[in-house]
């Protein structure tokens, strides 16, 4: 259990890099807001933008990792039920 929590805090300090290296004060974003308004600024910077991109996929993982605990700790162990 500690691993998965280590590797989860990985991917979430990882993400919080990503969005403080490249997506504060973003020209392309704020251009965005401006010509095209919030809400497609936000969808630029998910489906075409790179660093989105690898955002996405960490968060993906993330997800997979709190998926997979869930079902670990749902399945009964076999020699309680044998």
């Amino acid at each position: 259990m500690e691993r998965e929590a280590i590797v989860r805090k990985q991917l979430l300090e990882k993400i919080n890099n990503l969005i403080q290296c490249y997506c504060d004060g973003c020209f392309l974003y704020r251009q965005n807001v401006l010509d095209s308004g919030k809400r497609k600024s936000h969808k630029f910077c998910i489906s075409e933008c790179t660093v989105g991109g690898q955002i996405r996929e960490l968060g993906f993982k993330e997800i997979r990792l709190k998926k997979n605990k869930r079902l670990a700790q749902c399945q009964p162990e076999k020699s309680l039920y044998e």
